[in-house]
């Protein structure tokens, strides 16, 4: 699921809201739309527990209805996991960080606290970007918050045990290094990749093998640095919807 577009996903919750006969408002015009806005998604390639978006319909419903109603009609692995009457405002200005798990296989723990000292002990970290408007650069550390190496088991690769691909078939095990990443949202937004880049401009950490990226938390950031739960301030009251988009079986 984390090879999922956002497009790809968009238009598999239009398909599940029609299956579970959601009233959902439509916008005015010559080609209406439904009324649905997605609050910072997740890039493809990357998994997500936290994925965000608010719907707009024509009457009241019961949240948890429309969730469980939602929830049946999405394939394995697009799991619905709350909604929430909104009490105001745009969810997306609820959203100032996101909390991101990625782990490095190949890269051992030492190798990798290395690279994150120099990434976070420099004042600014250049990187590139390939977008619409053609190739930009900006600064990657400014929007990092905290960047921590938590302890990775190595990944048995032994007899009759395919390792990663890219690295060789003799190799007994495989150490991985995991990355805890706080990130501010910011513009231009600093994602996963853009960081994988600061570390390699930064210390050369080049992993032999794609990162696998997970979204583990977004929402308001605390003052003590702890990301809250946007829906958090509706659930008094209680329509938003909390999604995620991981591999079947991984929730």
């Amino acid at each position: 699921m984390r090879f999922t577009s956002h497009r790809d996903f968009a238009r598999a919750f239009e398909r599940a809201l029609r299956r579970a006969n959601a009233p959902v408002a439509f916008s005015q015009g010559f080609t209406p739309h439904p009324k649905i806005s997605y609050a910072s998604a997740a890039p493809t390639g990357v998994a997500s527990e936290a994925e965000y978006l608010e719907i707009g319909l024509q009457r009241a419903v019961d949240p948890d209805e429309l969730r469980v109603a939602l929830d049946a009609a999405l394939s394995p692995g697009l799991d619905v996991l709350a909604a929430v009457e909104s009490a105001g405002g745009s969810l997306a200005d609820r959203i100032d960080a996101s909390h991101w798990r990625i782990e490095l296989a190949g890269v051992g723990s030492a190798q990798a606290e290395t690279a994150v000292a120099a990434f976070l002990s420099a004042g600014e970290v250049l990187v590139e970007r390939l977008t619409k408007q053609g190739r930009r650069t900006f600064d990657a550390r400014a929007a990092v918050l905290r960047m921590t190496v938590a302890a990775g088991a190595a990944t048995p690769a032994g007899p009759g045990v395919r390792p990663p691909d890219g690295l060789p078939s003799e190799v007994s095990s495989v150490p991985c290094a995991i990355l805890d990443l706080v990130v501010r949202q910011v513009t231009p937004s600093v994602r996963p990749d853009d960081v994988l880049s600061g570390l390699r401009v930064m210390a050369d950490l080049e992993p032999p093998v794609p990162p696998r990226v997970t979204r583990l938390a977004q929402g308001t950031l605390t003052a003590q640095g702890e990301i809250v739960d946007p829906l958090e301030a509706d659930r008094v009251g209680q329509p938003s919807v909390n999604a995620s988009r991981v591999p079947a079986g991984a929730q």
